[in-house]
């Protein structure tokens, strides 16, 4: 639990830093800075610490997390360079929550009545949190953005947790053949589209950190999807929304709606019910 719930504050704290960077640089090349950096680090630490090489399981689940961390990554630092933070977090943390249980049920597991009570709470969360009722300034597509995030972290939840207990470390690298390609592809595609976006020398200490940020984070989730329940360490790990709402509150002053705290409290009970259930 501990380890679950140290990687959801750093991936809280590197999600504020990255959506206050995303405001003013292209969050493209933000994400791809970062997974630069994480594949240098993955790639000089990795292959030092591990005894034998990955084992298939590490190979292609890895390179499915990377897939879905780098698209879960990339949408998210856009949809906070468009919307509130404490909006935005919140609605990815509690669907990144709910996919893992969804996976498991359709696994055959049955986490019983309780999850589903949590399942259900979340979905009403999302509909406050996002401002579809008592808050009009919230943007309809940031909200389904912020979704399709969670989607994608929960995903990378899950494919992490299918690694195999003795796959070490090796996760954390053969991620990198999933996501760099992709976050090159959609840096082209973004010069494309505005020749004025690439790399550039203001992004690399923040994106550099981030990396780093990240990369601890996963590494402290690996640890903790093996140590308990995949259903577990996913909803705790999902609480990372709080650190990104905190830091947003306290350092730029956002403020929430009374609905938006009523749903960010549902989201909360949401997340309990869910582990508890699970």
């Amino acid at each position: 639990m501990l380890l679950a719930l140290g990687s959801g504050l750093i991936y809280g704290v590197s999600d504020y830093l990255g959506g206050r960077v995303s405001r003013r640089l292209a969050p493209v090349v933000v994400t791809l800075i970062a997974e630069l950096t994480l594949f240098a680090v993955t790639l000089a630490v990795v292959p030092l610490v591990e005894t034998s090489g990955p084992s298939s399981r590490a190979l292609w689940w890895g390179i499915v997390g990377g897939l879905a961390g780098s698209t879960g990554v990339l949408g998210l630092y856009l949809a906070l360079s468009r919307g509130n933070m404490t909006v935005v977090a919140p609605i990815t943390g509690v669907v990144a929550a709910a996919v893992p249980v969804i996976v498991g049920l359709a696994l055959g597991e049955r986490p019983g009545p309780v999850a589903g009570m949590g399942i259900v709470t979340a979905l009403a969360a999302v509909v406050l949190i996002g401002g579809m009722v008592g808050v009009s300034k919230v943007a309809p597509a940031t909200v389904g953005l912020a979704a399709m995030v969670g989607v994608a972290f929960g995903m990378l939840f899950v494919a992490y947790s299918r690694t195999g207990d003795d796959a070490g470390l090796w996760p954390l690298f053969t991620a990198r053949f999933g996501a760099t390609p992709l976050l090159i592809a959609a840096l082209l595609l973004a010069r494309r589209r505005d020749p004025t976006v690439g790399l550039c020398r203001e992004a690399l200490l923040p994106g550099a950190t981030i990396g780093i940020l990240v990369g601890l984070a996963n590494g402290l989730y690996l640890l903790a999807a093996r140590r308990g329940l995949l259903s577990i360490a996913a909803v705790l790990v999902a609480l990372y929304p709080a650190s990104t709402v905190a830091l947003a509150s306290i350092l730029d002053g956002e403020r929430a709606t009374r609905s938006q705290l009523v749903g960010m409290g549902l989201a909360a009970v949401a997340v309990t019910l869910i582990t508890l259930g699970a």
